[in-house]
């Protein structure tokens, strides 16, 4: 895409309370942050990007993890800020940000509001309790529908998260789950099977035959339901594992998918200049925040 297209800005936070078994993302466990060297080292972050992308401006923030809304709402209000000072934005900039659904994380969602989010993707992950257990998850159903409630009042536009293909899980199983999730009324989906990624604590559970990985076949008749079920009910796939009404698509993830430009900040963060791949080192602290600034 070309400059007169706006630009998308995904800012990573690394930070998580606790590791899922399943998850390969960039994000570790601290126990504490310096929230304000982390405030300073992304807002220099954002400045390098700004000097490297001039003349843009902003169609979509998302602020992934990680556990984004770990972070101070006065932190994402200054990314915000800064991004919309160092490019401007389009007048229907959509600003997302990951949330998880804990009561703790839920009560800062207007506070997030205020500060400029307007679009919150949540992770409940599952509608059932054995299965949140299963992939570690600190919520519970009711702590997470509790969650999409407070969501759905505080944002204009809100999207779930879902992870089927759960070892043992079978089709009638599933098709109830999202039955469920449909019913919730959200305007968009992202519905993602189980993989077993490397380094995982359940690619290690796989390795000594302690967890036995969902069959590849069963997973594709899986996915052939999920199309056929959100379509059905207004949400038609837009993408691999998203599923929106139309007109409600995440402009974000369209970026990628179109090969649109976005800035990358913060640890591990991907980039796209022009066609040239970015990306940030992945370790936080030393890598990312440090007395010479930031080191890419």
């Amino acid at each position: 895409m070309t400059a007169a297209h706006p630009l998308a800005l995904y800012v990573h936070w690394p930070f998580c309370v606790s590791k899922c078994p399943y998850c390969d993302f960039n994000s570790h466990v601290r126990e504490s942050v310096d929230q304000a060297a982390w405030r300073a080292a992304l807002l220099r972050d954002l400045a390098h990007e700004a000097e490297t992308l001039p003349g843009r401006s902003i169609g979509s923030i998302f602020f992934g993890g990680g556990t984004p809304s770990l972070m101070p709402p006065e932190t994402v209000a200054a990314v915000i800020a800064a991004a919309e000072a160092h490019w401007g934005f389009a007048e229907d900039v959509e600003i997302t940000l990951e949330a998880n659904p804990s009561s703790v994380e839920a009560a800062r969602f207007d506070d997030l509001a205020v500060a400029g989010v307007n679009r919150v993707s949540l992770g409940l992950q599952a509608l059932d309790d054995t299965a949140l257990a299963f992939l570690g998850r600190a919520h519970d159903v009711a702590e997470g529908l509790a969650a999409l409630e407070t969501a759905q009042r505080a944002f204009a536009r809100v999207s779930f998260d879902l992870i089927y293909a759960r070892p043992g899980q079978t089709p009638a199983q599933w098709e109830a789950e999202l039955a469920r999730a449909l019913s919730c009324g959200t305007e968009h989906l992202s519905l993602y099977q189980l993989t077993i990624e490397p380094g995982t604590r359940f690619a290690t559970m796989v390795e000594k035959g302690e967890l036995a990985a969902f069959d590849p076949d069963a997973g594709a008749d899986l996915f052939e339901a999920t199309r056929a079920a959100t379509a059905a009910a207004g949400l038609p796939a837009y993408e691999i594992s998203n599923h929106a009404r139309p007109g409600a698509e995440s402009r974000h993830n369209l970026t990628y998918w179109r090969y649109g430009d976005y800035a990358g900040v913060g640890p591990g963060a991907h980039g796209r200049r022009g066609g040239l791949a970015t990306k940030r080192r992945k370790k936080p602290e030393k890598t990312y925040v440090g007395v010479n600034g930031i080191l890419r």
